[in-house]
């Protein structure tokens, strides 16, 4: 028996307006970031249809009101990995082009499971950069080094990832608009160990009890570059303390609510990792810590991740605003090579649940 999700949308450019303002108005989730390409047309409907192998077909059917927009199908195998979190994403090949419709469709999957795997990817550093950049504007990352010639994708091997193992974090929230998604292609990989877990923040707000949620909605937290790149750090990296006391300057703490509602489905998550968040404004040190404490804890349950044993030329992308991941450091440093970029989103924000 085929499973299948079914869904019906109409889109109208006057309705995106406020979008593009940059307001919170929410859009419906199901339609791609990059509509306005679109001027005018009407989506049908979008199936998932589950076949041989527990794979889902996503297909998307549009009609386009104006004969200038024709839109083809664009259609790949979606096999979920948890009940959580985590999909395999098949049949697409990243090193060409995507379509407008591709790339929506890869998006609103993103939505759905937070964080693809995509195997089998034969991706130059450009490639990777140029498929990131159709989600949104790049981050440059102000210390990680990065592939000659791409700034924009980082090199992750040695004691930098040695460094980056063993600590659960969502990326880069130590700047007011951390990044929306993150991509992680693997160029080599340990013959074991070194597996990244994946937990969702979403998942874990919504097995809170409801007085709980009630109370770290109202909380705002700080959060503070100077966290994880500490001063021994720097030291192991013979980078040099002057260069970190820029590089403060530059990255003062900035303040993120503990809940944040997600810009896109309007769901709510816990928005606040080990590697930046220092505190809680407004609590005592001690009531701040507890609290933290507990809200890792919660997001750290195994039900709510999805664990991946790395294979060469696989490209992982997560949301990285309702996902947080760790790195299992049981591997030698030399033998795990990663090519990391990050797509920047918007200033987090909470709105109360109706």
């Amino acid at each position: 028996m085929k499973h299948r999700y079914r869904d019906t949308a109409q889109a109208k450019p006057a309705a995106l307006g406020p979008l593009a303002q940059g307001s919170h108005a929410f859009h419906d989730h199901r339609l791609p970031k990059n509509i306005a390409l679109y001027t005018t047309y009407s989506i049908d409907y979008k199936v998932y249809e589950r076949g041989e192998g527990g794979h889902y077909v996503g297909r998307k059917q549009m009609t386009a009101v104006s004969s200038l927009h024709p839109v083809a199908q664009a259609d790949f195998r979606i096999t979920p990995l948890s009940s959580t979190l985590g999909a395999r994403i098949d049949g697409v090949d990243l090193s060409q082009a995507q379509s407008n419709e591709t790339i929506g469709s890869i998006r609103r999957a993103l939505l759905r499971f937070e964080v693809l795997f995509f195997d089998d990817q034969i991706l130059t550093p450009a490639q990777i950069k140029d498929f990131a950049a159709r989600f949104g504007q790049l981050h440059v990352h102000p210390i990680r080094p990065h592939v000659l010639g791409v700034p924009e994708v980082s090199l992750l091997q040695d004691q930098w990832a040695i460094d980056d193992s063993g600590n659960w974090r969502a990326d880069v929230t130590f700047i007011d608009t951390p990044p929306m998604a993150c991509l992680l292609y693997a160029q080599e990989t340990p013959s074991t160990g070194g597996d990244t877990i994946w937990a969702s923040t979403r998942a874990a707000y919504d097995a809170l009890s409801i007085p709980m949620r009630d109370f770290l909605s109202r909380l705002i937290a700080s959060h503070d570059f100077a966290r994880s790149y500490s001063e021994d750090r720097f030291a192991r990296m013979d980078f040099g303390l002057e260069r970190l006391a820029w590089l403060k300057r530059d990255h003062p703490p900035t303040t993120h609510p503990v809940v944040r509602t997600h810009p896109e489905t309007g769901s709510n998550s816990l928005f606040v990792n080990p590697a930046f968040t220092t505190r809680i404004l407004g609590l005592t040190k001690r009531e701040s810590r507890k609290i933290l404490e507990m809200v890792f804890e919660q997001i750290q349950q195994p039900q709510f991740q999805v664990r991946r044993q790395w294979k060469r030329n696989t490209l992982a992308v997560w949301d990285n605003r309702v996902t947080q991941h760790y790195t299992v450091g049981d591997y030698d440093g030399n033998s795990r090579v990663m090519l990391r970029t990050a797509v920047l989103g918007d200033k987090p924000f909470h709105r109360a649940e109706r």
